[in-house]
């Protein structure tokens, strides 16, 4: 069975100063980081066998704090970068950034590019999803963490319900800092081939204590690791009588 979590990166220095630029960590990002790497060393409820990171430094120094939760050594990957923005780009603020695209007929947003030297959307969309196409295979039947970016967790949702990267969406998600989005591939249905199960997505429970006085108790909270094999319940007695 292959397990693929995707955590998005702590609050960049960019996000929080809402410009455009190949940033670290702001404070609240760092925080945010060091509460997931708590949690999960805490927890062991992902018993990863790889960690891969995207090469952005938001994501790499958010692998960098969380990587001793795992206790593995770090994988850069280029290939899971977010949605790349040109050199010139840099510094500029989001709204001005922003401008041409949202001005973009919609059916043109799929390919509109920033710049002559950047990728449109629809190039993004199938950059990543032939990455996870790559990851997934070559890491078959084991727990895969990567740590990269919202746009990531976008394409995911594409690949695995195998929607068109060339359709603009008219919906989108919202995906949190340090968030976990939890994939699962298994026999859902006996009458089934193997599938891709979406077990979780968002979870944010570890932030749920900032600014807050107490913290979460995860020693006391911890659980069988969502990527060992599961368990039959017992039935409790209201669900044996009500059929």
């Amino acid at each position: 069975m292959t397990h693929l979590y995707i955590i998005r990166h702590g609050q960049a220095i960019s996000a929080a100063q809402r410009t455009v630029g190949n940033t670290r960590l702001s404070p609240l990002g760092i925080l945010q980081a060091e509460r997931l790497r708590d949690r999960l060393a805490a927890t062991g409820e992902i018993a990863a066998d790889v960690l891969i990171s995207s090469t952005l430094l938001r994501a790499r120094h958010t692998a960098e704090i969380v990587a001793p939760a795992l206790d593995l050594p770090i994988i850069f990957d280029s290939e899971i970068e977010e949605w790349r923005d040109p050199e010139e780009a840099e510094g500029q603020s989001e709204k001005k950034y922003g401008a041409a695209f949202r001005d973009t007929p919609f059916d043109q947003k799929p390919f509109y590019k920033f710049a002559s030297n950047s990728e449109s959307w629809s190039q993004f969309m199938l950059r990543v999803c032939t990455a996870l196409n790559r990851i997934t295979q070559e890491h078959e039947g084991k727990t895969i963490v990567l740590i990269c970016h919202g746009g990531i967790v976008d394409a995911s949702f594409l690949f695995f319900f195998g929607l068109s990267t060339l359709q603009f969406p008219k919906a989108f998600f919202n995906t949190r800092n340090t968030s976990i989005t939890h994939w699962r591939n298994t026999s859902y249905v006996n009458s089934f081939p193997p599938t891709w199960v979406l077990q979780k997505y968002n979870d944010t429970m570890h932030l749920r204590d900032i600014d807050t006085p107490a913290r979460i108790p995860w020693d006391g909270l911890r659980a069988q690791s969502a990527s060992a094999p599961e368990k039959p319940q017992t039935p409790t007695e209201v669900e044996t009588t009500n059929e």
